[in-house]
């Protein structure tokens, strides 16, 4: 089973080199039906690209329609000309946008006139995870179900850190093998994977280039990232630190649509102690751990396919 690739053109900060922007999402549908009235909206992490939802698509796509997101600056979604825009607003507003559309073509599709005819559940890994946040605080938007996926308000320091030592470099490798050997030194934290499996995950993150591959999103999404940590340790650090988290918590609160959360056992940015929280206050959400994962699960493995997958398809 192939997705098919899709564009959609989105307002807000522009595009490199194009006068108009566009978002890059992938389909996945093998229900049978050419508009099914259960969508599910994969998006994935800082670094990462859509196809890594490929082996959950697959297992979904029977039940609904998979859109597996390229959020901008990655896989095929156009560049930002302002790296500063790389940022969850920017993200959130150009999923919203997306939302619309998709319920517009249902719509269409059908003859209905109700607005959310069209179910529509959120599955979210790290970066992901804080997007369907964000949407899924806003009752218009009526998301159906949330999918967090080894993040939540609270994200740890040591792994901001870690990712910070890596996000935006910019390296040529000679093979697509080279390249996933890089890339499994710096994403161990997965989990265990067959070599089979992590060249899959790998080849949707190269683009060719002269002389070989390279990584398949905007080094620049490195910029307010960095920035953001390059303050430092003051007492302003610590206090717009404890502002960030103090809205992601509101946001979490207000979240009422039924919410997994799936935890690496061994994850460095989602702690023991923010899951047993989440899981006190809010939409309550019901946690998941995946012993010998840490940052993220890939939700490649059976057992973490068939978590997101009960959790969608329970009555």
């Amino acid at each position: 089973m192939e997705p098919v690739l899709h564009h959609l053109a989105v307002p807000g900060p522009q595009a490199k080199h194009s006068p108009q922007r566009r978002i890059a999402w992938w389909e996945w549908n093998a229900t049978g039906q050419a508009c099914p009235a259960r969508v599910v909206v994969c998006v994935h992490g800082l670094s990462r690209q859509a196809r890594d939802f490929d082996v959950l698509a697959q297992a979904l796509a029977p039940h609904a329609c998979v859109v597996s997101v390229d959020v901008a600056g990655r896989g095929h979604s156009d560049w930002l000309d302002d790296p500063m825009a790389y940022t969850v607003p920017t993200y959130a507003t150009d999923l919203a946008v997306l939302l619309a559309h998709l319920r517009q073509r249902h719509a269409a599709a059908t003859g209905s006139a109700e607005p959310y005819a069209l179910q529509v559940d959120w599955v979210g890994t790290s970066m992901g995870g804080l997007i369907g946040m964000a949407l899924a605080s806003q009752p218009a938007v009526g998301l159906r179900r949330l999918v967090l996926n080894d993040v939540g308000p609270v994200i740890e320091a040591q792994a901001l850190q870690r990712i910070s030592s890596y996000i935006g470099v910019q390296t040529t490798f000679p093979t697509e093998q080279a390249a996933a050997d890089a890339l499994w030194a710096i994403a161990t934290g997965f989990g265990p994977h067959t070599p089979e499996q992590w060249l899959a995950l790998s080849r949707p993150m190269l683009r060719p280039v002269l002389g070989g591959w390279t990584l398949h999103y905007d080094p620049d999404i490195a910029v307010p990232f960095k920035a953001l940590l390059a303050v430092g340790d003051s007492d302003a650090a610590r206090q717009a630190a404890h502002a960030g988290e103090a809205l992601l918590w509101q946001m979490y609160d207000a979240i009422t649509a039924p919410t997994l959360l799936l935890r690496g056992a061994e994850s460095d940015l989602l702690s023991a102690d923010t899951a047993r929280r989440m899981g006190e206050r809010g939409p309550r959400a019901r946690c998941v751990e995946f012993a010998g994962v840490g940052h993220a699960p890939t939700l490649v493995a059976p057992d973490q396919v068939a978590a997101v997958k009960d959790f969608l398809l329970a009555p």
